[in-house]
């Protein structure tokens, strides 16, 4: 067994390399850029290595400076994690040459399956199914467009060399072919230093689903059941669980024995994924295609360890020191269901753009009962423009597949970010969709039910109800608190305990009234509530039960009532003494500004291109510029017609977020 791990990643990933090394009793090495030079990683390990400057391409895409950091400091073995150089075949081959041990499979594997119009050649001679299309070099629009046409719309334009949702594009016409071709080209050049774009059939009502497999340098290869990934925005997975509510016994075992042969085909061993696009359309589920091969470790693998009861990154330790499998495929069973949720730094009320900055609070549910939470960040760090905005990994696992939504649920509502916008409500929101909870799934979930983009989750009348309740003691008890201040000018005081609470649409009477153990919630409607829960003025969070039923809620008191995040949504809560709250309708309704003429960078990023200049004529849904952000594209369009009357920014000029770009009149 190797006596020393290098670990040629950061963040979560680097962190989850490091518990089971060191549970293996295997000796650690952090590698790190300057942007990371505090980071839990870092700390984690027993020996850190800085390898330069925050850009990865300066750190840590630096295969030779990896390399020298592992000799220096004696490691015999590399462990790429996923991203950066995981896929890099020369990188793999490299440390070969240099007598250090690479945590994954063989170069040449890596090479096969990391081009995606090559793999699909070798799937098809493998006999595992290929989705229709056309998998030569795309030389021109010209060409994109006529192959398209041949193919039959809707297509998909992929990157050769993509991956991580990255240079992708669906179209649906000829028009979206010229508007899409080039920037696919551009995406798959910038992201992995690879122009090349091949065209395959657009399946609809698709669903992703991947088959886990796993071997040794023996020629033993097993599949570990399968992971669905429906759940996805612009290609990039949010959810993930395990097993697939889609697939039957008879579904996996095909799939399963195809990901094996294909494996097999290029001499595979460590762990892999196929990836496969099924048609949700087709219940006998004969139409699953292959899609590519991801020749590493998956973000998603903690799904697939829960209800096997492996430890996938001790396995690849075990194969990439010459091990044999300790099992068969006979051994292998699935127990219990599984869910995994990415925690993103984007804000999913601004159309899920990037949210950076520093994590002024950060406390991640309680890690019990079938929590599990990854992470490689910690309270006072930064989430940088230069890496991936994922956070942590929220994975729940439980006997069915509904206790582990809910498990989801309650520990979302326990989670506490403050400093940056977090996906954490829309989370929440899509565990408690009726069509997510049914498993009624694909890829274009997310589209069609959030055609209009994400406002909050909306509150159900019980728990609007459930919300006033909590809101008129939260209120009751800080009024009492004030009420024990001493030298007022009237002498004590006895706080009312009456309250008007309003809710959106939604309206409360209530009286709070203390018993054994607990207040009682009257509303004026005959109902009543049971509250048991200790909440103290300034805390952030209130777990509380109400009627026996659990329900924690994130806590901000703001004027005139609460703000309280629960549930998937920011509900703003009035609460007023009954007095104050008649006279409310003497107020003046505030009307917001209207921003339409002024097109806003709605991120931090580079303006790459603007498309008019003072005086050009515009039309509503025109594209006006090109913001690129964490290497990804964002058109900006005009959101209505106009005259531009001035341009506030240059191409090439770094914007912050809400920076005026131009001005309509």
């Amino acid at each position: 067994m190797f006596r020393k791990i290098l670990v040629a990643n950061r963040g979560e990933i680097a962190c989850r390399v490091m518990r089971t090394a060191k549970r293996m009793g295997i000796a650690t090495v952090a590698v790190y850029s300057d942007a990371d030079a505090d980071a839990p990683h870092v700390r984690m390990a027993d020996e850190s290595v800085r390898l330069g400057p925050a850009p990865a391409a300066e750190s840590y895409l630096r295969a030779d400076l990896i390399l020298l950091a592992a000799k220096e400091t004696g490691a015999d073995c590399i462990h790429p994690g996923y991203g950066f150089l995981s896929e890099r075949a020369e990188f793999a081959r490299t440390c070969a040459e240099a007598g250090i041990a690479f945590v994954g499979p063989p170069p040449e594997a890596i090479a096969a399956m990391g081009d995606k119009i090559e793999s699909k050649k070798l799937a098809k001679e493998a006999g595992v199914n290929v989705v229709p299309g056309f998998l030569g070099e795309i030389a021109s629009t010209e060409d994109a467009v006529r192959i398209a046409g041949d193919i039959g719309y809707p297509v998909m334009m992929k990157a050769s060399a993509g991956g991580g949702g990255k240079g992708m594009r669906l179209a649906w016409s000829e028009a979206d072919v010229r508007e899409g071709f080039e920037a696919t080209k551009r995406e798959g050049l910038a992201s992995f230093g690879d122009d090349r774009v091949f065209i395959e059939k657009f399946i609809q009502s698709p669903r992703h689903i991947e088959i886990q497999v796993l071997g040794d340098q023996h020629g033993n290869l097993v599949y570990l059941g399968e992971r669905e990934c429906s759940i996805q925005r612009r290609h990039q997975k949010v959810v993930e669980e395990a097993p697939s509510p889609f697939v039957t016994p008879e579904m996996r075992r095909r799939m399963g024995e195809q990901a094996v042969a294909l494996a097999r085909a290029v001499g595979y061993f460590s762990a892999g994924t196929v990836e496969l696009i099924v048609s949700g359309a087709d219940p006998s589920g004969e139409s699953f295609y292959f899609l590519e091969m991801n020749t590493r470790l998956q973000v998603e693998h903690p799904v697939t360890e829960a209800i096997t009861g492996l430890d996938l990154v001790e396995q690849m330790i075990r194969v990439a020191a010459g091990e044999p499998l300790a099992f068969g495929q006979d051994d292998v069973t699935l127990t219990g269901w599984a869910i995994e949720n990415r925690v993103y730094a984007e804000d999913p009320y601004r159309g899920f753009l990037p949210s950076t900055g520093r994590l002024v609070r950060y406390r991640p549910p309680p890690a019990r009962d079938g929590v599990r939470v990854d992470d490689g960040v910690r309270e006072g760090g930064e989430v940088s423009i230069y890496y991936d905005p994922m956070i942590a990994k929220l994975v729940t696992h439980a006997d069915t597949r509904l206790a582990a939504i809910d498990a989801q649920v309650h520990a979302l509502d326990r989670f506490e970010i403050d400093g940056l916008g977090t996906n954490i409500d829309f989370l929440s929101a899509l565990m408690q969709h009726p069509r997510f909870r049914e498993g009624a799934l694909t890829t274009g979930f997310i589209a069609e039910e959030f055609p209009e983009g994400f406002t909050g989750a909306a509150p159900s009348p019980e728990l609007q109800r459930r919300l006033a309740a909590i809101a008129s003691v939260l209120d009751a008890t800080y009024a009492a608190r004030a009420a024990r201040i001493e030298g007022q000018l009237s002498g004590p005081i006895s706080p009312a305990t009456d309250r008007v609470v309003t809710l959106g649409d939604a309206r409360f009477e209530t009286r709070v009234e203390p018993f054994e153990g607990g207040q009682l919630v009257r509303f004026a409607d005959g109902g009543t509530i049971e509250l048991v829960g200790h909440w103290r003025p300034g805390e952030p969070l209130f777990a509380a039960m109400l009627d026996d039923e659990p329900l924690v809620v994130r806590v901000a008191r703001i004027r005139g009532g609460w703000r309280l995040i629960a549930r998937g949504a920011a509900h703003r809560v009035g609460v007023l003494p009954p007095h104050v709250a008649a006279l409310t309708r003497h107020m003046i309704e505030k009307v917001p500004p209207d921003l339409s003429r002024l097109l806003l960078c709605p991120m931090p990023g580079l303006l790459t291109r603007l498309h008019v200049a003072p005086g050009d004529r515009v039309e509503a849904g025109q594209p006006l510029a090109v913001v690129e952000a964490m290497k990804m594209e964002n058109i900006l369009r005009s959101q209505k017609a106009g005259t531009v009357k001035s341009v506030n920014a240059a191409e090439g000029e770094s914007l912050m977020v809400d920076a005026v770009i131009l001005e309509l009149e």
